[in-house]
C-alpha cells in the first residue's frame, strides 16, 4: 500500500509545488517587466522578456487560444483518470508530475489572463536568442517529454516499475513482448 502511495504523494508534491513556482514566476515577469524592453542576463543571447502567448509553442496557432485551453483540459482530465492512478514507479512519478504541472501551469493562464477566460494570454519570459521565448511551465513540460522519450527508449519501465523489452525480432510490440515472457 505505501509502495503505491508514495508515487501518488511525489506527483501531488511536483504539481503543487511546480504550479506554485510557474505562476509566482510570472507574477513577478508582470509585475516587474515591460513588454519590449528586455533585460539582459546573457548578453543578448538569454533575457528575461515579457510576452503574452495567445499560441502554443514558439507562438504557432496564435488563432487557436481556445482549442488549447480545452486541450489542456482534456489532457489535465485524462492524465488524472488514466495515467496517475497507475504510476508505481518513482521516475514515472517525477515524469508524470512534472508534465502536469506544465499542463496546469500554462492552463492556469489560459483561464485567469486577458483578453477571457479560457481565451488568456500564456505568459513568457525567458528568452533564448534564435530559439524562444518560454516559462517554467514549458521547462518542465520539456523535461517531462525528454525523460518520457528515455524512460520508454533507454531505461524501457512501465508505470509499474517492470521492465520491457522494446520489441521482438518477428515485430511484435514491446507490451505483448512482456506478456508472452
Amino acid at each position: 500500500m505505501i509502495r503505491r502511495r508514495m508515487p501518488l504523494m511525489v506527483i501531488l508534491a511536483i504539481i503543487v509545488v511546480g504550479v506554485i513556482v510557474d505562476q509566482i514566476t510570472k507574477a513577478l515577469a508582470v509585475a516587474y517587466l515591460e513588454p519590449g524592453q528586455p533585460v539582459s542576463i546573457i548578453s543578448d543571447f538569454f533575457q528575461l522578456q515579457l510576452h503574452r502567448n495567445p499560441g502554443a509553442a514558439f507562438s504557432t496557432g496564435t488563432s487557436f487560444t481556445l482549442v488549447f485551453a480545452i486541450l489542456a483540459l482534456v489532457v489535465l482530465v485524462a492524465v488524472s483518470i488514466f495515467v496517475i492512478p497507475k504510476v508505481e514507479s518513482m521516475i514515472w512519478a517525477i515524469t508524470v508530475g512534472l508534465g502536469t504541472a506544465g499542463v496546469l501551469g500554462n492552463f492556469i493562464d489560459r483561464l485567469s489572463q486577458p483578453p477571457a477566460p479560457f481565451g488568456g494570454y500564456v505568459i513568457d519570459f525567458f528568452a533564448v536568442k534564435y530559439f524562444a521565448v518560454f516559462n517554467v511551465a514549458d521547462i518542465f513540460l520539456t523535461t517531462s517529454a525528454f525523460l518520457i522519450v528515455i524512460i520508454t527508449l533507454v531505461v524501457k519501465v512501465d508505470f509499474a516499475g517492470n521492465k520491457y523489452k522494446s520489441s521482438h525480432a518477428d515485430g511484435k510490440s514491446a507490451e505483448l513482448a512482456q506478456k508472452q515472457e
